[in-house]
């Protein structure tokens, strides 16, 4: 093992492909990561939708390098990075010095200057977030079973969702089809086909970033399903009886955000610049400005392509620039020349609606409907970790499929229905 050392913070789709990407390089890695899972985005809506268990989209990262001898890896977060004596210091005080860094710190739900929503209105980027949203879900049913007062009853079977972008969608077609085909004969007190499910979104259309037909057929299906759907209407207040968007009120006891992200403070540990989202302003190969020995990948970073529209912040962009990065190192390391600047290829971006229905645009190819519902199954089961990953969400999906029931509907945290009231 060389004594180059390179420190790679992030376990997810981007820092796991770099690390991948240098395996046998002959350096000495060290990967950090503030959990010991790596997750798989795409599908964290169906654990907080109930549809999958946490660990069929996660797995620990130490395991996932266990036959590397050449990484080690820190469970830790970032508190600070040195670029002039190159080091990194975690919250704990452990001190990393490095040869080569590579960010890809992610993000987070963003609330415009309003983090106080956070308590009402979690955002889903990981595992707890995701648990947190079921349970509250589950326990809004559980609640309202025994609520005698109509409105507060109404309020609990209402689910508001902020944000119509993919996650917002997801969430909110498969809270309908909980609601309306899942929990009917569950319950005897009330029924769950008048439960609400609303979805908000500042623009004017849902799914904006693909093409106007297919946002346009998601509007369609998700109405089908019973979704409210309110364009053009700017969130104001969240609290814990509801939403206000202007001079709009919608009593909701449950309610998730899904309208933006914020980046990692990568930019301002390196004390370089960053775009309005906080996401760190990289090179065309990816290093901070002035920093040759640091890049900077994912969601944490802010690159544009050729025709100067940004790289979306999907994991297939991130994993596309985790093997760039991996390339420009190992180039590094054995003295050759870097590769060209990094140019994304774009695949195609994919949402579903409920349970059959999903929209694929490749560009000149677009597909709906059931059609693409199954292409957008394959494709996630494709990018899966391991055999058992993808039988075991294969299995959950083809059984929801043919019975409609969702198997994953555990209350597993400490609240409780005495708790809350």
């Amino acid at each position: 093992m060389g004594d180059h050392h390179i420190v790679v913070v992030g376990g997810g789709f981007g820092g796991l492909q770099v690390v991948n990407g240098l395996k046998g390089a002959g350096a000495k890695i060290t990967l950090v990561d503030r959990r010991n899972h790596h997750l798989f985005q795409p599908l964290l809506y169906q654990v907080a939708t109930t549809i999958l268990s946490t660990s069929e989209i996660a797995w620990p990262i130490r395991h996932l390098f266990s036959d590397r001898p050449d990484v080690t890896t820190l469970l830790g977060e970032v508190d600070a990075v040195d670029t002039k004596v190159k080091q990194v210091t975690l919250r704990n005080g452990t001190t990393l010095r490095y040869d080569t860094l590579v960010l890809a710190t992610g993000a987070t739900h963003a609330y415009f200057g309003h983090d106080e929503w956070e308590r009402v209105a979690p955002g889903l980027k990981t595992l707890e977030d995701a648990t947190t949203i079921r349970r509250r879900v589950l326990l809004a049913f559980e609640h309202a079973e025994l609520e005698t007062d109509p409105a507060v009853r109404d309020a609990l079977l209402t689910f508001t969702i902020v944000g119509a972008g993919p996650t917002g969608v997801e969430l909110a077609g498969i809270i309908a089809e909980l609601a309306h085909f899942t929990l009917p004969s569950e319950f005897r007190n009330i029924d769950t086909h008048k439960a609400r499910v609303v979805l908000v979104e500042a623009g004017p259309r849902v799914l904006a970033t693909f093409a106007e037909e297919l946002s346009a057929y998601a509007q369609r299906a998700l109405e089908k399903l019973g979704v409210e759907t309110h364009l053009g209407e700017f969130v104001t207040d969240c609290t814990a009886d509801g939403v206000r968007m202007g001079e709009k009120f919608i009593p909701s006891k449950t309610i998730v955000w899904a309208a933006g992200v914020e980046a990692s403070p990568a930019a301002k540990w390196l004390g370089v610049a960053e775009d309005r989202a906080g996401r760190t302003i990289v090179e065309k190969d990816l290093r901070a400005p002035g920093l040759p020995d640091v890049f900077v990948i994912g969601d944490t970073a802010s690159v544009m392509r050729e025709n100067g529209s940004p790289v979306p912040g999907i994991a297939p962009a991130a994993k596309q620039q985790g093997e760039y990065v991996a390339k420009v190192i190992r180039a590094g390391l054995k003295g050759k020349d870097a590769p060209p600047a990094f140019r994304y290829r774009h695949q195609g971006s994919l949402a579903t609606i409920g349970k059959s229905a999903a929209i694929i645009d490749f560009g000149r190819i677009k597909l709906r409907g059931w059609i693409a519902w199954w292409i957008w199954g394959l494709a996630h089961i494709y990018f899966l970790i391991g055999t058992r990953s993808r039988f075991a969400v294969a299995w959950s999906w083809l059984w929801i499929y043919l019975t409609g029931q969702q198997s994953a509907r555990l209350i597993t945290q400490r609240e409780t229905i005495q708790e809350k009231k």
